[in-house]
């Protein structure tokens, strides 16, 4: 058996670190057999000492010569020997200081260079196969992201599962809307059951509940009985009506909740449900907060969007609450009447002019 060919080392002024993780950080990593004291250094000490060794010459000769000078003129010569001798040696180590600064700035600069290369090399490497080294926080974020989702997706399946109660479902109650006539449709062919035709009729108290809106975002009850009002077709266009309309008032600092109106008449209500227009009609416009009207007066003058809501909404609430009125007690009606989309029924059609 013959011995393996003994592999040619690396040579040691191109010997590298690696990092741990197997990327080759090229000449970023630091060589071990840097020379401690470099070139510079060497023409730094040599110049030194020829320095100082020529300034002593000098001295030790010139001051035989000098013996008969005065005291305070000896003084001033020994302070500029001082720095005759010192300063040059000085400046030449600053000098050297600054050689070996600069050369270990470029080193560095040139190592940063190299480690980017070579990450950049690696990363288009894992690009490549599919591989794609992820930051652990960045990681961690996403997950408490997707976590964050997850757990808003459960909310949403379970608010769209919720089922009416055994209760509900057994004891009849009265539909909140007259169902309109329906004998001069056409008829449809009975290949399958509507959707409507599915769902209990919608009651008077979640159509009420709806209209008002969940209080807070823990009101189980109002939330199921808004999602049971979006499931009615009618009453769905009017919720989603009085939602844009709520949502665009709160953009000038307009609340329902801070607007009580003044309570009219139900048999008033019931006129208006009838088509009854006229002066009398006007105390129905129970919000009299003047700066509530004269901001939405002023907006639905300039916003076009905002008049246009205006509009769809109070269509949609009249033609609503004249099929409710055909079978609501006058105490449903006044609960009604206390809901938030009733108060901006009643700002709006103060505004717009609907009560006269």
């Amino acid at each position: 058996m013959q011995d393996e060919a003994p592999q040619p080392s690396e040579a040691p002024e191109t010997r590298q670190e690696r990092n741990p993780k197997g990327l080759d950080l090229g000449i970023f990593a630091r060589r071990t057999n840097r020379p401690p004291v470099s070139s510079t250094e060497v023409i730094a000490a040599v110049l030194s000492g020829l320095w100082l060794l020529g300034t002593t010459l000098f001295f030790v000769f010139a001051t035989k010569r000098m013996d008969g000078a005065e005291g305070g003129a000896a003084a001033t010569r020994f302070v500029m020997t001082i720095i005759a001798i010192f300063m040059p040696v000085a400046l030449i180590w600053v000098a050297a200081l600054a050689a070996r600064s600069y050369r270990n700035m470029r080193e560095e600069s040139e190592r940063l260079q190299s480690a980017i290369n070579a990450m950049r090399h690696t990363y288009i490497q894992q690009q490549q196969s599919g591989v794609v080294s992820v930051n652990p926080d960045l990681e961690r974020r996403l997950e408490e992201v997707a976590a964050a989702q997850r757990k808003t997706d459960a909310a949403l399946a379970t608010f769209a599962s919720v089922r009416p109660a055994a209760s509900e479902q057994t004891t009849p109650q009265k539909a909140a809307l007259a169902q309109p006539s329906t004998a001069t449709e056409q008829p449809t062919l009975a290949l399958a059951t509507p959707g409507e035709a599915l769902n209990p009729p919608l009651s008077v108290t979640d159509f009420i509940s709806a209209l008002n809106f969940p209080k807070t975002a823990t009101d189980k009850e109002g939330f199921r009985a808004l999602r049971r009002a979006l499931q009615d077709r009618n009453a769905a266009q009017l919720v989603q009506s009085a939602q844009d309309i709520l949502t665009l008032l709160s953009q000038d600092g307009i609340y329902m909740d801070d607007l009580p109106p003044e309570k009219a008449p139900v048999e008033m209500w019931r006129r208006f449900a009838r088509q009854e227009r006229g002066k009398e009609l006007a105390v129905l416009g129970g919000i009299r907060d003047r700066s509530s009207l004269a901001l939405a007066a002023g907006r639905m003058r300039q916003d076009t969007i905002f008049r246009d809501s205006v509009h769809h909404f109070l269509r949609k609430f009249d033609h609503t609450f004249t099929q409710f009125e055909k079978t609501a007690s006058d105490q449903e009606i006044a609960d009604l009447m206390d809901t938030r989309s009733a108060r901006a029924f009643m700002l709006l059609g103060r505004v717009a002019g609907t009560f006269t």
